[in-house]
C-alpha cells in the first residue's frame, strides 16, 4: 500500500475462529477497527477520512445484518476500483473439530446454530462462508494456534516495518499434532534420536542441556543442521530482496518437545549472529508427553 490511498482490511471469518483477537490487535497496531460494519455505507465513511493515511479495519460475519457474501465481493471490487483506495481481504478459518470444542468449552451459542446442535451451525456458516474464503486475499487457519500465536500472525503480517525490515519466525511443533499452516520454510528432525524414549530425558524438553547434549551428540546432528543454517543464511537474503514482509520457518519434529524445540533454538541463535531478529514459537512445548504420539 503505497502513497496516498487509503489502505482498507476487510476481515472475515467464521465464528469462533478469532476475528474479535485480529481486530483487537489491529487496533492496538494503529488501526481504525469497525466490527460489523454495513459494508454499504462504507463509501460514506471514506469521504469523512480524506486523504487520512490511518489503515482501516472492518470486521463481518454471519452476524452482520443484511449479510450476504455475494453482495459483500461486488460491493468491495467496487470500492477496490476507486482512485485512493487499496483493499485487501484476510478470512480467518478454523476446522469444524476445533470450533466446536471452543463453542462447548465456552458453553456461548453459535450464531447460526439456533435451538440445534453447535455443529449445525458451524455446517450452516461454513457453506454459506465459501464464496467469501475462496475470494479473499489471504487466509489464516487458526486451528493450531494459541490466541497468543494468532496475536503474533497479525502484528508480523500488519505491524508497521521499516522498508528493509523482514520479519523471522522460527516455529518448532510435533507432527502427530498436525502441521503449522503458515511455514514457508520447513525443517523436518525426526531423523535424529529421540529424546522421548530415554529415561531422564523424556519429561524433559529441548529447552534444557540435558536433552540439548543428547541431540548435539547425534553423529547425524552436525552435517544437518549445518547445512540447514547454510541453507537459512543463503535464502533469507533472497527473500528480502523480494520484499518479503514475514517469513515463516519451521522446525518438527514427532511431539514437538525435545528436537525440534533445541533445533529451532539453535537456528534462532545463528539467525541473530547474522544480523536477522527472530520470533521464537513453541507451539508444543507444553503438551504431555504421550507414547502413542511418539512412534519414533
Amino acid at each position: 500500500m503505497t502513497g496516498d490511498s487509503q489502505p482498507i482490511l476487510l476481515v472475515t471469518g467464521m465464528s469462533g475462529a478469532g476475528k474479535s483477537t485480529v481486530l483487537q490487535v489491529l487496533e492496538d497496531l494503529g488501526w481504525e477497527t469497525l466490527d460489523n460494519f454495513p459494508l454499504r455505507l462504507l463509501a460514506n465513511l471514506l469521504e469523512t477520512y480524506g486523504e487520512s493515511p490511518t489503515p482501516i479495519a472492518i470486521g463481518l460475519d454471519s452476524r452482520t445484518r443484511g449479510f450476504a457474501p455475494t453482495d459483500i465481493i461486488r460491493e468491495c471490487e467496487a470500492l477496490a476500483s476507486r482512485d485512493g483506495v487499496s483493499l485487501t481481504t484476510l478470512f480467518i478459518d478454523c476446522s469444524d473439530s476445533e470450533l466446536q470444542r471452543r463453542y462447548n468449552e465456552t458453553r456461548r451459542p453459535h450464531p447460526m446454530a439456533r435451538e440445534r446442535q453447535v455443529a449445525d451451525g458451524i455446517s450452516d456458516e461454513r457453506s454459506l462462508l465459501e464464496p467469501l474464503r475462496k475470494w479473499a486475499e489471504t487466509l489464516v487457519d487458526t486451528s493450531a494456534y494459541s490466541t497468543n500465536q494468532l496475536q503474533q500472525v497479525i502484528r508480523e503480517r500488519f505491524g508497521k516495518k521499516d522498508a528493509q525490515e523482514m520479519t523471522v519466525t522460527v516455529t518448532s511443533f510435533g507432527f502427530s499434532r498436525g502441521m503449522p499452516p503458515l511455514a514457508d520454510l520447513l525443517f523436518d528432525m525426526r531423523f535424529l534420536d529421540n529424546p522421548h524414549w530415554i529415561s531422564g530425558l523424556r519429561d524433559l524438553t529441548g529447552l534444557d542441556e540435558q536433552v540439548a547434549d543428547h541431540i548435539r551428540q547425534d553423529p547425524a546432528f552436525d552435517p544437518a543442521f549445518n547445512s540447514i543454517c547454510n541453507t537459512l543464511l543463503e535464502l533469507l537474503p533472497r527473500y528480502a530482496a523480494q520484499d518479503r514482509s514475514y517469513l515463516n520457518i519451521g522446525f518438527g519434529c514427532t511431539g514437538g518437545r525435545h528436537r525440534s524445540v533445541f533445533s529451532a533454538e539453535a537456528a534462532a541463535q545463528v539467525l541473530r549472529e547474522a544480523g536477522f531478529s527472530p520470533t521464537v514459537i513453541h507451539r508444543n512445548l507444553e503438551s504431555r508427553p504421550a507414547d502413542p504420539l511418539e512412534r519414533r
